[in-house]
């Protein structure tokens, strides 16, 4: 049963870099432009970025769960643990950081403003695409 359980804080440290990456992903790309970051154009950094917000907003407009929080739920529950306490430290604090109670609707509005944000980023500083370069082999 312990073993679920450390697969539980797995699985919520996994959700938390998920988290971290789509948040600060967007302040490094806008802070990268500003400061012309080339690395923050790279093509496959944001296409992997603006695909992990939409799977968010996705996810969020058509009501489904989020395949993360699901898998860690469960899997606390095969582990025995039916309070907070159970949790170790660690997915304690992170589950604190990344789950609020708030009515779903703020959550929603929320994800979508930001994955639009992301959407604006594309346009205000593009990636470079990899078959528009100088020297690809595509010309």
């Amino acid at each position: 049963m312990r073993n679920w359980s450390l697969i539980a804080d797995l699985i919520v440290s996994i959700h938390f870099g998920y988290v971290i990456f789509v948040v600060c992903g967007l302040f490094v790309i806008v802070l990268g432009g500003a400061l012309r970051w080339r690395f923050i154009r790279n093509f496959w950094f944001r296409v992997i970025h603006l695909t992990m917000i939409l799977i968010v907003v996705f996810e969020t407009v058509f009501g489904i769960s989020c395949p993360l929080t699901d898998w860690e739920y469960g899997l606390r529950v095969a582990a025995g643990q039916q309070n907070a306490a159970a949790e170790s430290f660690v997915a304690r604090l992170i589950q604190k950081i990344i789950f609020y109670d708030f009515p779903l609707i703020v959550f929603t509005i929320s994800y979508c403003l930001f994955g639009i944000a992301v959407l604006a980023s594309w346009w205000l500083i593009p990636p470079l695409f990899p078959w528009k370069q100088k020297g690809s082999k595509a010309e």
